[in-house]
């Protein structure tokens, strides 16, 4: 075997994989591929030269240790964003390192995803809570493009006749402000920094940003601000500190329409950057527009409270080009960590500990001024900033003695810097604050002074917080370890992951997440990094990237690969932005027609709008495929201002298109760049690469096919590969890399999500060439397993040349609708009554479910999946014989709870046994579904996105 691992990744083994391909009439893996996908792509044998050598989990772990101990970890007082906390040992142990939690999917069906929704309700609430806004989202990538989504929605609301300006607080983080200038740029948007004392706003101002704290540390009342801003029309928009908002009063009472800012300091390692909760806060009247998930309150078929995605028609997927946003992921799982750790400590736990900072803050403003440091009074949470010339003395001293400070200006090496700035956070003490005076002491060649023993630990000059806060139940319940235990397991009960089954969803990817692979990101040396530390105190992570960008490039046939997009639709947006950028380095700025096939993921135009291009669909053919006479003419339509397409590939529809390297070269021939979206790329590792037949730029999820694990909905990382000439664009960022040519950051830290890069590592790491060659010919086995048993039963609606489908197969069940009146959202909610999650619904095809079974599963659960829909299809055959009742009968009334089930009242036509135990076995394995089907319509009617309160429950009781 060609490494030790792929036993463990790899679902059917070789007898069962042998029993596969007789089923499908082929005599070995080779021939079948040779079917699959065309040969003039299929490389004859994976980039082995330029990949590791597999190796089994303790090397691998072994080698990737000696990586992390490269890394130098100091004690970040840095701030900016980024802050030192107390992960409670609970929560790590039974949320962050739990795969149940870990491995769930986005929450689209929301029966069997009742424990995560509870929890991101939970989050959206503390949100809430914290700003006095109404509506709260379910999280966002990150702060910096939290508030350029802020700027959107501003940009979108307040459409006015030649309103171009937003003004942003000169206080702002750097990461944001960079972010913002790189998605203002191709919108049009100017973007002007102010110094809020003296800005007037006038008619050209759209909205304005500003950040309280400020990176400068300053906290003051916006408030006369606001209401000159309101006065002109415009939108303001506040970046909060979550824990200075414990103190502070909800920037809302102060008049702000959004509120932005990370939950990260709740509990989340900093991973060098990433992931963390963004969130989102903003008035009720923009609910519509807000963008990412919203959680809501809504009712079962039994009457029963019930929580599902609300207003879904808002996602981005439906509203394509006319989107504002190409957002269609949260960060749940950090969400869902930061949620428990406000359970955790409730509002009195939270502002203890904003107070404690704020103390010692205090204590270190006098040790500063009475070392002779020029600090100007005013109010501050838990920053400082100072300049002085003592600047690089005060930097190499406190690097001395362990301690890594902001150096100002940022990006400045610390030979130059004229400052330096210091955030204390959940971690500091006082013993602490005294080796930090001592060191700052030692600078200025001045005896340390002693901590002043007295101070007030209030925040003077700025509105407080008045009156209780978060008083909903949920926040005050579980204080013993015990209580809080049983709460994470009671919800982890009321969900359905690839703990309990095969979630066969199309386009995403459901596979195996070893532990070995997630292991070493809670290590230290990876989770405890500040972005910003001094290189040379990460190279252990430089290693890590350089590493997989080069294994990243091999495998996709690119010659560069950036890592900083932390999500696809990132990814989308990065790609075409450099590929705009090389039209503009070539003096054809007119080029802005970018090409989509009607079939593409609605994030796709959404991007393409977003980075300032004109989105012009192509349509398909009967088989699924890019309508090449169509694309034809519109390449010959716009030939002069062509500036890429944008194509899927294996295609949307599950088919390896014969014609990729045709399409390429049209492309190129007029004068474009071709965009693929590698959200199929499962399908391909090993086997060929995008760059070697003809595309230009490729994203990469390494969520869906290197391994990181979905968190409940949650992106993990979307580089983009890029070819040579497109090389010199690829993002930069301000704090790390000079500019040069490069586009600007698209994500707040440098390498994005770099805490969960060592996952991709340890799966190419222990895989190897030769292993993720056979991966992917799994993975298209099984799919093809599948459309074998099943098209009898559900017809395949799209198949390739040679009969075959690719990693996945889309089974059109609109025959039932006309035969037996059923929707494929009863066929879908039937699966959870026999132990699974549905397929992707009605997407790219209305109607239909497609289903990837990937190469994790093995041949058994592939089976009992077939087995479970050709059950379902006999008993659709009965409601059309007449033999069942066209309405009252399972599959209109799944899915089946544990209380209808034991209710003594049972008004249908069908016995319990068929409704819950519908296939043999399952008494011994049942899961249940929390709820009965959901009412979707009456939550969208019903708005509800907070958890109730203490009022709440009083009216209802």
């Amino acid at each position: 075997m060609s490494s030790p691992f792929l036993q463990r990744h790899l679902g059917p083994g070789e007898e069962d994989q042998q029993r596969m391909l007789a089923a499908l009439g082929y005599s070995d893996l080779d021939a079948f591929i040779a079917d699959v996908v065309p040969g003039d792509i299929l490389d004859s044998e994976p980039p082995a030269e330029v990949l590791p050598t597999g190796c089994d989990e303790a090397t691998a772990l072994q080698d990737l240790r000696d990586i992390s101990a490269t890394n130098q970890r100091r004690r970040s007082l840095i701030g900016l964003g980024y802050h030192g906390t107390a992960t409670p040992a609970l929560i790590q142990r039974h949320v962050f390192e739990n795969p149940a939690w870990y491995t769930a999917y986005t929450p689209y069906q929301a029966e069997i995803a009742q424990g995560r929704l509870e929890a991101l309700l939970n989050f959206q609430t503390l949100i809430s809570e914290l700003t006095g806004l109404p509506i709260a989202n379910a999280s966002l990538l990150d702060e910096a493009t939290a508030a350029a989504e802020a700027m959107a929605l501003s940009y979108s609301v307040c459409r006015r006749s030649g309103a171009k300006r937003f003004l942003v607080d000169a206080a702002v983080l750097p990461q944001t402000w960079a972010v913002l200038q790189t998605r203002a740029q191709p919108l049009g948007i100017q973007l002007d920094r102010i110094r809020p004392d003296d800005v007037v706003p006038d008619e050209q101002v759209f909205g304005m940003l500003l950040q309280l704290p400020g990176a400068d540390g300053r906290l003051w009342d916006p408030t006369s601000l606001i209401a000159e801003c309101h006065a002109v029309g415009a939108l303001v928009t506040v970046a909060v500190d979550p824990l200075a908002q414990t103190l502070m009063a909800p920037v809302a009472e102060l008049g702000a329409d959004i509120a932005v800012g990370s939950a990260q300091r709740l509990g989340v390692p900093m991973g060098f950057g990433g992931p963390h909760a963004a969130f989102f806060a903003t008035r009720d009247a923009f609910k519509r527009q807000i963008p990412g998930r919203l959680v809501g309150r809504s009712k079962d078929a039994e009457g029963r409270a019930a929580l599902r995605l609300a207003l879904q028609t808002r996602e981005q997927h439906i509203r394509r080009d006319k989107a504002t946003s190409n957002i269609c992921t949260a960060q749940v799982l950090l969400a869902v960590m930061a949620s428990f750790y406000a359970v955790h400590h409730g509002p009195e736990g939270l502002t203890s500990i904003a107070r404690r900072i704020v103390v010692r803050r205090q204590r270190l403003e006098a040790a500063l001024r009475a070392l002779g440091f020029p600090l100007e009074v005013q109010p501050r949470f838990d920053s400082l900033v100072v300049d002085t010339p003592w600047a690089p003395a005060v930097h190499r001293a406190a690097a001395a003695a362990g301690f890594n400070l902001q150096v100002l200006p940022h990006g400045a090496a610390l030979a130059e810097a004229t400052g330096f700035g210091i955030a204390l956070d959940e971690c500091s003490t006082d013993e602490e604050l005294k080796a930090l005076i001592g060191a700052l002491a030692a600078a200025v060649d001045r005896d340390p002074p002693a901590l002043v023993a007295t101070v007030t630990g209030d925040l003077d000059g700025v509105p407080l917080r008045s009156g209780p806060w978060l008083t909903q139940e949920v926040f005050h319940r579980y204080r013993s370890e015990t209580e809080l235990m049983r709460y994470i397991q009671r919800l982890v009960s009321r969900d359905l992951s690839l703990v309990h089954g095969m979630i066969p969803l199309g386009s995403c990817t459901m596979k195996l997440n070893a532990a070995a692979e997630l292991l070493p990101v809670s290590w230290p040396d990876f989770a405890a990094l500040h972005p910003f530390a001094p290189a040379d105190q990460s190279s252990g992570y430089a290693r890590l990237a350089v590493d997989l960008e080069t294994w990243l490039a091999a495998l996709t046939g690119f010659s560069a690969v950036s890592l900083q997009p932390n999500a696809g639709s990132q990814g989308e947006y990065a790609g075409l932005l450099v590929i705009r950028a090389w039209h503009l380095s070539r003096n054809e700025s007119h080029r802005d027609v970018c090409l989509i096939p009607t079939s593409a993921h609605g994030t796709n135009p959404a991007s393409a709008v977003m980075a300032g291009l004109r989105v012009v669909p192509v349509a398909c053919d009967e088989e699924g495929n890019i309508d090449q006479e169509d694309l034809a003419a519109r390449v010959l339509e716009h030939a002069d201002r062509l500036a890429a397409l944008m194509v899927t590939y294996p295609s949307t529809h599950g088919v390896f298109e014969p014609g990729i390297r045709s399409i390429c070269d049209l492309i190129h021939q007029n004068g474009g760049q071709v965009y693929l979206d590698g959200a199929n790329l499962n399908a391909q590792v090993g086997l060929c690469r995008p760059g070697a037949y003809g595309a230009d730029v490729c994203h990469l999820n390494l969520h869906k096919t290197f391994c990181i694990p979905h968190g409940g909905g949650g992106p993990g990382v979307g580089p983009i590969g890029v070819a040579t000439h497109l090389a010199p664009f690829l993002p930069g960022h301000p704090l790390t890399t000079s500019a040069g040519t490069a586009i600007g950051p698209v994500s707040a830290a440098p390498l994005g999500s770099a805490g969960i890069l060592p996952i991709s590592w340890m799966y190419l790491r222990m895989m190897g060439a030769t292993a993720l060659r056979q991966a992917s010919a799994v993975a298209l086995l099984a799919a093809n397993y599948l459309a074998h048993r099943l098209d009898e039963h559900y017809p395949v609606l799209f198949r390739g040349p040679t009969g075959c489908v690719a990693h996945e197969c889309i089974l059109d069940l609109r025959p039932l609708k006309r035969s037996a009146g059923l929707d494929v959202d009863d066929i879908a909610k039937r699966l959870m009554d026999f132990g699974f999650h549905a397929p992707t619904v009605s997407w790219p095809v209305a109607g239909t479910v497609m289903v990837e079974p990937t190469e994790s599963e093995s041949l058994c659960e592939l089976d009992r999946f077939c087995d479970a829909m050709i059950a379902i299809r006999s008993e659709a055959r009965d409601i059309e014989s007449g033999r069942m009742d066209p309405l009252n009968n399972p599959l209109k009334r799944a899915p089946h709870t544990m209380a209808a089930a034991l209710a003594d009242d049972w008004d249908r036509p069908y016995s319990r046994t068929v409704a819950v135990f519908p296939m043999p076995g399952q008494e011994q394995n049942k899961i249940w579904p929390a709820v009965a089907r959901i009412d979707n319509a009456f939550g969208d009617r019903n708005l509800v996105c907070t958890c109730p309160s203490v009022e709440d429950l009083a009216e209802a009781a």
